[in-house]
């Protein structure tokens, strides 16, 4: 009985902190359905590099985040954190759609990103943390899963708020465009509220990592005031004998963005379009790569323990590099169609299976415990700085190159991961903390 109850509190815990993955997810992609209707309101349809902000005003958010986030574990907790994050989200989710400014707008963006940047830090963090090693893979996954499922839910509200403008009826279509340039667009925002709410209510039900206590309990041992005071600039200090790891764990995090595959969320319109779609036919192509999304971070999920770390990554940089290549071949011959939408689905779902959920089980589990929050802060940090600039960079490569060349130049990126993956990255499954 003690152990269905205390399997049943791990579960829970768990998906508290994965909550944050959630809202990570939703506050990361609710920005693509929204942008064709926000570029109206704001005048900034014409405009790439006012686009490339407003796109990446949260990603520069989450550098912030992840920049702090660790020396502020290490300091205050972890369970902390994750309520600071579910308050950042709630702020961001009632402001981004209030304001009429372009300035206030990308001012709330950035709150939520910085609330990203903490929740990507501290979720996958302290599920390693609380989780037993036979099911740690599957349990950091769950933060994967959750991120995926709050990725469909941005793309299905979306979907549900644009209202429709493929009617005959020219007078209709035009309300209904007014509609979604003036108030569609901020109800797609709105709409996070709700689960951050209860990301915010819930959070202060989970206990503190047990690594942070054990942690604490040492420091306060072993310490004096001045040293425990000082002991985030130890910490920086003793990453130096880790230099080996800790460049591994850069390299895996830059390439979870520079493998691509975040563009088709974030820029779903240019992606789309350029196969041949209109706006509605846009936003359901959108719904299917979030419904693969799931369904392949499922697989991920029974795979993780059984194929091991190591196969997954280098099965997703292989995997993404072929696809590439074909998807960018297609786009310079000008193919449009189904075709374009199932090698689209098929980089989701191969990124959704490997590079999603193991990126973030890899950088739980290579560090030792008395570096994780730093050198995982670290990490996230280097991740959102790959996230933004492929983001910042995606519209003006676009216009310069097209999908074509932009793809095959993720192909490129693909085929050099998996080279360096093969010959450094290790298999940590079933490994203890330590």
């Amino acid at each position: 009985m003690q152990n269905t109850v205390s399997k049943s509190f791990l579960y829970f815990i768990c998906s508290v902190s994965a909550m944050g993955g959630l809202l990570f997810g939703y506050d990361w992609v609710v920005i693509g359905g929204a942008k064709p209707f926000y570029e109206q309101f704001f005048h900034i349809y014409d405009a790439p590099i006012m686009q490339g902000l407003a796109t990446s005003t949260a990603l520069i958010g989450c550098l912030v985040g992840a920049m702090v986030a660790g020396s502020l574990a290490d300091r205050f907790g972890r369970k902390p954190l994750l309520v600071t994050s579910a308050v950042l989200f709630t702020v961001s989710a009632v402001m981004t759609g209030w304001f009429d400014d372009f300035t206030m707008f990308n001012i709330a963006r950035f709150i939520g990103g910085v609330g990203i940047g903490v929740a990507s830090a501290l979720s996958p963090m302290y599920i390693a943390e609380v989780s037993p090693a036979n099911i740690r893979g599957r349990m950091v996954s769950l933060n994967q899963m959750t991120i995926v499922l709050g990725i469909l839910a941005a793309q299905v509200a979306n979907l549900f708020i644009a209202q429709d403008t493929s009617t005959m009826d020219a007078s209709l279509n035009l309300a209904r465009e007014t509609w979604n340039n003036t108030m569609g667009w901020r109800w797609m925002f709105w709409a996070e509220a709700l689960p951050a709410g209860l990301f915010l209510a819930m959070s202060f039900f989970i206990p503190e990592s047990p690594v942070f206590l054990a942690m604490k309990k040492e420091e306060l041992k072993n310490s004096q005031p001045q040293e425990l005071k000082n002991s985030q600039t130890h910490k920086l200090t003793n990453l130096k004998p880790y230099r080996k790891v800790l460049t591994l764990g850069l390299i895996i995090a830059v390439f979870q963005q520079w493998c691509g595959t975040n563009v088709i969320f974030n820029y779903a319109q240019e992606i789309f379009t350029s196969a041949g779609f209109d706006v509605n036919g846009m936003f359901i192509d959108i719904v299917i790569t979030g419904i693969a999304n799931v369904l392949f971070t499922f697989v991920a999920l029974y795979t993780v323990e059984k194929w091991g770390r190591r196969t997954l990554m280098l099965l997703g940089a292989g995997g993404l590099a072929i696809i590439y290549l074909i998807l960018g071949t297609c786009y310079y011959l000008g193919m449009t169609g189904i075709l374009m939408v199932v090698l689209v689905v098929a980089a989701i779902s191969c990124y959704a299976m490997t590079l999603g959920p193991i990126t973030w089980v890899l950088l739980a589990e290579i560090f030792p415990n008395k570096i994780r929050g730093i050198a995982m802060a670290v990490c996230t940090f280097a991740l959102w700085t790959g996230c933004c600039t492929l983001t910042f960079s995606f519209p003006s490569m676009n216009a310069a190159i097209g999908c074509s060349g932009s793809f095959w130049i993720y192909s490129i990126i693909c085929i050099s991961a998996f080279i360096f993956l093969y010959r450094n990255c290790p298999e940590t499954k079933g490994k203890e903390l330590s």
